[in-house]
């Protein structure tokens, strides 16, 4: 599956659970996390998506490291199952 079809897909079950999922552009930082999951739960997480099989490129690990000091939480996502168990660990109770 190509990581169109699983960003797609991810963007479609957020907005099934009730959240947005905003494709994050930043003009100048160059590696950012390609959406901006926003959580009916007051929970904004941010996430990477891959082909399947593929990681983070260097300025992007960069971005995950920057993220994960500030406390913010950051997923990489690169499969159907992933996305799965990606809306069942941030799905509002």
């Amino acid at each position: 599956m190509r990581e169109s079809a699983l960003e797609r897909q991810l963007v479609r079950e957020v907005k099934r659970i009730g959240g947005l999922a905003p494709k994050w552009v930043s003009p100048g930082n160059r590696g950012v996390p390609d959406r901006l999951v926003i959580l009916p739960n007051g929970l904004t997480v941010y996430v990477e998506m891959k082909a399947p099989g593929k990681q983070l490129e260097s300025l992007q690990e960069h971005w995950k490291r920057k993220l994960l000091k500030l406390g913010q939480r950051h997923y990489k996502i690169d499969s159907l199952e992933d996305i799965t168990s990606f809306i069942r660990e941030v799905m509002p109770n």
